[in-house]
């Protein structure tokens, strides 16, 4: 028994708990085995499973300040340079971050 609970644990690289291993064991239909002998067996055996790595989220809500709308979308002017205004573009390149600012 020890000898199936270990090969079921190496397969999935340490990710199942005494409950999956005792649901695959079940599984396979070559014994029916309680939850408790299993959980016992691999604490025996020194077998604990490994919490898996979570996904990286960058967005982090609002961060920052933002600055007033001043022009409130009047973008004509009387004469040139009197106002100026741009817009931030960020896409990755070669995994890097790259910034486009028309």
């Amino acid at each position: 028994m020890k000898d199936k609970i270990l090969e079921l644990y190496e397969r999935h690289e340490g990710r199942y708990g005494y409950r999956r291993i005792t649901a695959a064991l079940r599984h396979l239909k070559t014994v029916v085995i309680n939850h408790k002998v299993v959980q016992r067996l691999m604490r025996a055996l020194g077998l604990k499973s490994l919490v898996r790595v979570k996904k990286y989220k960058s967005y982090a809500g609002a961060v920052g300040t933002i600055a007033p709308d001043l022009l409130q979308r009047q973008f004509e002017a009387d004469q040139p340079n009197q106002k100026w205004v741009t817009d931030v573009t960020e896409f990755k390149v070669n995994n890097q971050k790259r910034y486009l600012l028309p």
